[in-house]
């Protein structure tokens, strides 16, 4: 049996949703279809996906082939708000298993970024302490050879008579 043909707009909701990576369950709870039609569309749209024996769903593959490293590392506030977006989507009650596991695993990057973020701020503050001691420590060395090398010996200091 045939069902009501898709329209353009919901063949590009389809894509944003399989984009972000939602299950064929999700998108038909979202999109008001069987799961079954949604799966059949993805197929005829040649969209590639694999089947998630897990969840007896369908999503899409991955498509991360190298990472982008960025020019300056986020701040811990930028940290911060990543790790509350990712805790208040979790109590969304739309949330699929998928969702969820991929949220864990933006909180658990973000809690391994700030430990190493502060470590390496504290290794930057301990190497910038080393290095201004180090050239007060030369100025030292420097101030006292210039002392050394204008200062007559010292001779005996003569008394002067008290008045």
């Amino acid at each position: 049996m045939k069902g009501k043909p898709w329209t353009i707009e919901e063949e590009n909701r389809l894509r944003q949703l399989l984009k972000a990576n939602r299950s064929a369950r999700a998108i038909a709870r979202i999109m008001g279809k069987s799961r079954e039609c949604v799966s059949m569309k993805i197929a005829r749209l040649g969209l590639e996906v694999v089947t998630d024996e897990n969840n007896c769903g369908v999503t899409t593959t991955s498509r991360l082939t190298t990472l982008a490293l960025p020019e300056e590392l986020p701040s811990v506030e930028e940290q911060l708000k990543v790790l509350t977006a990712a805790l208040e989507a979790l109590r969304s009650p739309e949330v699929e298993k998928l969702d969820v596991l991929r949220l864990r695993a933006i909180i658990q990057g973000v809690r391994v970024y700030q430990e190493l973020l502060a470590e390496y701020v504290d290794y930057r503050g301990i190497e910038a302490k080393v290095v201004d001691l180090e050239a007060k420590y030369a100025k030292l060395l420097e101030d006292k050879a210039k002392d050394n090398s204008s200062k007559p010996v010292p001779s005996q200091v003569e008394a002067s008579p008290a008045q």
